[in-house]
């Protein structure tokens, strides 16, 4: 196998974290909206830890991207 064909591989295999960031973006969000609708006054402190877990989610997204650059260009 050349070293392109496996450098490839190795970044696909990198990105495949991106779809339970996916997963898990759309179900925080539905999470929210449905907590917000069910009782509005607790609003500011589900956006607040909602906002919190977002980034933790986005987070792992971004290593994986980067794992996978990494992978590409090393």
């Amino acid at each position: 196998m050349e070293l392109e064909s496996a450098k490839m591989i190795g970044a696909a295999l990198a990105v495949l974290p991106l779809f339970g960031v996916g997963l898990g973006l759309g179900m925080l969000f539905s999470s929210i909206i449905n907590a917000i609708g069910r009782n509005p006054s607790v609003a500011p402190t589900v956006k607040g830890a909602g906002l919190l877990y977002f980034a933790l989610i986005e987070a792992t997204g971004l290593f994986a991207l980067l794992i996978a650059l990494i992978v590409l260009l090393g």
